[in-house]
């Protein structure tokens, strides 16, 4: 849950890096809630016909939106691929298997251009706000 967290705090960084954990543990998270939104949707009524997901799920989705963009991105460059790389998942099936393919490499040793290692600094989820 702290990784979550630590992502909705940087909810705007599309600076620096993010290692695999710190990216699944958000997908992790994110896929949960999505699920109780459209649960609740479901529960209260107020779902969209066949669709089966509805405002609380509308409203949950945007509040994620730009964190889950800003994480993929730093995840990118925490393989050493440019944030732009992200634009790949529009080619249709390849696009989106060549992405996932990317999320799941391991971290580029040492610093790249986009900062050190967030490996090297094991205890980064106590730093999270401390500047």
């Amino acid at each position: 849950m702290n990784w979550y967290l630590k992502v909705l705090k940087q909810y705007t960084d599309f600076n620096g890096r993010a290692r695999r954990k710190e990216f699944w543990m958000f997908l992790l998270f994110n896929m949960i809630f999505a699920i109780v939104a459209m649960i609740l949707d479901n529960v209260l009524g107020i779902a969209m016909g066949e669709l089966g997901y509805g405002p609380i799920y509308g409203i949950y989705a945007l509040f994620v939106l730009i964190p889950g963009i800003a994480v993929s991105v730093r995840r990118l460059h925490d393989i050493g691929k440019s944030g732009w790389w992200l634009l790949i998942s529009l080619i249709p099936l390849i696009g989106g298997i060549w992405l996932l393919v990317l999320y799941c490499q391991d971290s580029e040793a040492g610093s790249n251009k986009w900062g050190p290692n967030p490996k090297s600094n094991t205890d980064s989820i106590n730093n999270i706000g401390v500047e």
